[in-house]
Order: C-alpha cells, then sequence, then structure tokens
C-alpha cells in the first residue's frame, strides 16, 4: 500500500488578463502550495475503485482523482486497477485546489504502485487534460503560471513562509468559479504586470522575506461581496492583527499573512476568536515526481 499527502494553494497573486475566444480567461499568477492537506491511499486491485472520508466531504462520482485513474489507465494501457482512498482534509469548494491536487496525487502515485515509466513533463500533458490546476500540483511549490493556468514556470521556493488560512462558515453550491468570473467586468482585467513584479522580486529577492503584503493581488477580491461572510472574514483578519488578507484562488476561503513567522500562531488564534475555523500553514515544494509520502 502507498500512502501519499495532497497539499492545497494559495495564489500570491492572481491577475485575469482578459476572455479568450475558446471561452477561459487568460490569467497571470503565482500559486504557493501549503502544509494543508489531503491524504490518499493506494492498494493494488482487480479494478480501480474511490472510497471518500469522511462520507459526504466530496462526490465520489466525477471525482477528478478518479477521473485520473481512467486517463492514466487510458494513455498508458496499464492493465492493473487500484483501490484509492481520499481522505480529505482540503475543504471543498474553497479556493484551495483540493480536487486538483488529489488528481495530481492520484497521477503520481499510481504511477509509482503500478510501475509506469512516464515523466513529469508527461504527467502535466495528461494532468492539463483534468484541469487548469492540476499541472502545478505534479511537482508544487511555487511556480508562475499562464494562460489558463496550465503554462508554469518553477520560481526560488519559499520553504519557511507561514500564512493563515481561514475558512467560509458557507458552503458553496453550484460552480462557484465560473459564476465568479461571470462577476467580473472589463475594468477588473490586469496585464499582468502584478504578477512579473513579484516573479523578479522572488527571482531576486532574500527568499521568504520576499513575500510582502505590497506585492499580494487578485482579481476577484473586487467582487468578492459575491459570497455573504466575505467582510466579516475580511473584518476578521484586519481586527487579528494581518498584515494583509486575501482571496485563496476565487474564494471563499482567505488567507492572511502574519507580522512575523512566530507570529502565525497567535494570528491563528486572535481568528479563531472572532469565530471563523482556521489553521497555521506552512509554504511548501517543490515535491519529487514520487509524491509527498505520508511520514
Amino acid at each position: 500500500m502507498l500512502r501519499l499527502r495532497a497539499p492545497a494553494k494559495i495564489n500570491l497573486t492572481l491577475e485575469v488578463l482578459g476572455r479568450r475566444a475558446d471561452g477561459y480567461h487568460e490569467v497571470r499568477t503565482i500559486l504557493q502550495a501549503i502544509s494543508l492537506s489531503d491524504e490518499i491511499e493506494f492498494e493494488l486491485a482487480p479494478e480501480v475503485s474511490l472510497a471518500v472520508e469522511p462520507a459526504g466531504a466530496a462526490p465520489v462520482e466525477g471525482n477528478l482523482a478518479l477521473k485520473a485513474a481512467e486517463l492514466l489507465q487510458r494513455e498508458t494501457g496499464a492493465t492493473q486497477g487500484a483501490a484509492i482512498r481520499l481522505m480529505k482534509g482540503i475543504p471543498m469548494a474553497a479556493g484551495l485546489g483540493g480536487g486538483s491536487s488529489d488528481a495530481a496525487a492520484t497521477l503520481l502515485g499510481l504511477r509509482r504502485l503500478w510501475g509506469i515509466d512516464i515523466d513529469a513533463d508527461r504527467l502535466r500533458e495528461l494532468a492539463a487534460e483534468l484541469g487548469s490546476d492540476v499541472p502545478f500540483f505534479i511537482s508544487g511549490g511555487t511556480a508562475l503560471a499562464e494562460g489558463r493556468g496550465e503554462r508554469l514556470t518553477p520560481l526560488p521556493p519559499l520553504t519557511g513562509k507561514s500564512a493563515v488560512v481561514m475558512f467560509s462558515p458557507f458552503a458553496e453550491t453550484g460552480d462557484k468559479t465560473a459564476q465568479m468570473y461571470g462577476l467580473l467586468m472589463r475594468k477588473h482585467y490586469t496585464d499582468g504586470t502584478v504578477t512579473e513584479k513579484l516573479a523578479k522580486e522572488l527571482r531576486e529577492g532574500e527568499g521568504p522575506e520576499s513575500v510582502g503584503s505590497d506585492y499580494l493581488f487578485n482579481a476577484f477580491d473586487a467582487v468578492a461581496s459575491f459570497y455573504p461572510a466575505y467582510e466579516d472574514m475580511r473584518g476578521a483578519f484586519e481586527v487579528a492583527g494581518a498584515q494583509r488578507s486575501m482571496l485563496c484562488g476565487s474564494g471563499p476561503s482567505l488567507f492572511g499573512l502574519p507580522e512575523g513567522t512566530d507570529a502565525v500562531f497567535d494570528l491563528r488564534d486572535r481568528v479563531k476568536g472572532h469565530g471563523f475555523d482556521a489553521c497555521a500553514v506552512q509554504f511548501e515544494g517543490p515535491w519529487p515526481i514520487e509524491g509527498l509520502d505520508m511520514t
């Protein structure tokens, strides 16, 4: 049996450049893997199956992990099956990329379990067929993502940086990402220079200290009042003393940066004192093509 972690992500920047002819939006974003994660177990079996724990934490039918397993079988001719057990720690539809990370971890895990000779570049090609964020999770770490999110350029890792992630008290229904994109107007589009500025700072700066509140940006913040708890969540971060708070992806989760690395747990506790569920996270990655083993 093989057991891997599937980490979540936040977006340090997320710029929407405009709508493309294919219906997708052109984005430029800096993605960062964090220590909040799901766990996935893989065991050889006659057929591919998926179980989710706790029950109802994510759907089985249409689950990206199941689609990833089936895609890898088709593309490689693998004849073995696998019993996949997904233990959710990342909330669904929270802007944290949990489903995408599960899909990438499944590609990595089954590559090992089935003994498939396939490199990281080919895995990313397969990952892009599953979703825009999935290729990032093949290696994680810190990366510039362009196009619809599938074109990746690794950036110097920010190991040691920490943040607090705050979860919305309301469960999202429907395709909230499509709804959020639908709320954006032309005035919310930018040219990508904010993201490029941070990418340049990461390449030339001094590691984790390169990321300050002045560099953070998310186009969806302009329409985040779509979420009923957004203003209260943002206010809780402000009163708690975060440098800056911002949506995770298209939301509704938020993340905030503490004043210093040692202050992350104090910031988490102050946020929780305002009645919101929150956790302290560390920035992670990149990880090897073998994935992140549970230790």
